[in-house]
């Protein structure tokens, strides 16, 4: 196990250049990408989202795209569309923001439903439809969705078909006080984050992330820890204040990002620790709780936590 563990030393090391603090952010986010999933950012404005993104975009050599969610947006304003060339009188494919590596898509949840839905071809099949032709997205290609958690006046809640197709969902929260001085002094000697240029950040070596992926495939899984996922992923479903719990994908989901975390930290195996630091992120969007549990103030994470507690860790 080498290329993983180099790939974030570097990503940690040269994110701090220009992302305070949100470490937990950075490597959940490395993580998606080595997994090849997409990923759901919950948040307020302003701490560092978009940037994060971005950054991680630089580091990484892959093209970079952002989509700014409004009620009105339209399937062909982000999978493009046909356009009549008049030159050679043909139709020509104008490629929208979706052909690229990391799509942001700001405030996923103003989006409509048809655009949601288009979207959904593009995160599940990676591909998008003009016209009745396919055309390939880039094998990189992974989307990251942000939403307000305070303001829902407009928008268009994102169905559970759609939620699950999201490995992970962060919760974003503020900086810490001594983050957030920092922040004001790395401003007042200069920081700019809209010219990324002046950091002189350095991205990894070409291939690594191709490597890392691959890297992945190689981490070990022990037949106990089948069993742990299967049934953590289980106890969802029969669990007293939800309605709703995690389908066989999120199993699965679970176990590669394991697997992720494993490799991060150097080994090629996964340990029961492993799977319990990815069940909220990879779980925390796949369940819903009752209405009368809501009421009560019981949130997805709490019921995870009880549910990991339930469940017998394999010896």
């Amino acid at each position: 196990m080498k290329a993983v563990p180099e790939l974030a030393q570097h990503i940690r090391s040269e994110m701090g250049k220009v992302v305070v603090g949100q470490e937990e952010l950075r490597d959940q986010c490395v993580m998606a990408l080595l997994c090849r999933g997409h990923v759901l950012l919950e948040g307020v404005p302003g701490i560092a989202k978009t940037l994060t993104v971005k950054t991680i975009a630089r580091l990484m050599r892959l093209s970079f795209q952002r989509v700014q969610c409004t009620s009105d947006l339209m399937p062909a304003d982000i999978v493009g569309t046909n356009i009549l060339n008049m030159a050679t009188s043909s139709f020509q494919v104008h490629q929208g923001p979706v052909f690229t590596d990391l799509l942001l898509v700001d405030e996923v949840n103003r989006m409509p439903p048809r655009t949601q839905a288009a979207l959904l071809e593009c995160m599940e099949e990676h591909q998008v439809t003009i016209d009745g032709t396919s055309h390939q997205l880039s094998a990189f290609f992974t989307v990251f969705a942000t939403q307000n958690p305070l303001e829902f006046e407009g928008t268009y809640p994102l169905p559970e078909a759609q939620l699950d197709r999201f490995l992970l969902k962060l919760q974003v929260p503020y900086p810490a006080l001594q983050d957030e001085v920092r922040l004001l002094v790395n401003v007042q000697n200069g920081f700019d984050s809209r010219d990324l240029d002046k950091m002189e950040l350095l991205p990894i070596a070409a291939g690594l992330l191709e490597q890392a992926q691959q890297e992945l495939k190689a981490v070990t899984v022990e037949e106990a820890l089948f069993s742990y996922i299967v049934q953590i992923a289980r106890r969802t479903r029969d669990w007293p204040s939800l309605s709703l719990g995690a389908s066989p994908r999120a199993a699965v989901s679970l176990m590669a990002v394991a697997k992720a975390v494993a490799a991060m930290d150097g080994r090629d195996y996964v340990i029961p620790d492993d799977v319990k630091a990815c069940s909220r992120p990879v779980l925390r969007h796949r369940i819903i709780v009752r209405p009368e549990a809501d009421l009560e103030g019981i949130t997805p994470d709490q019921v995870l936590e009880d549910v990991l507690r339930a469940v017998e860790v394999p010896k």
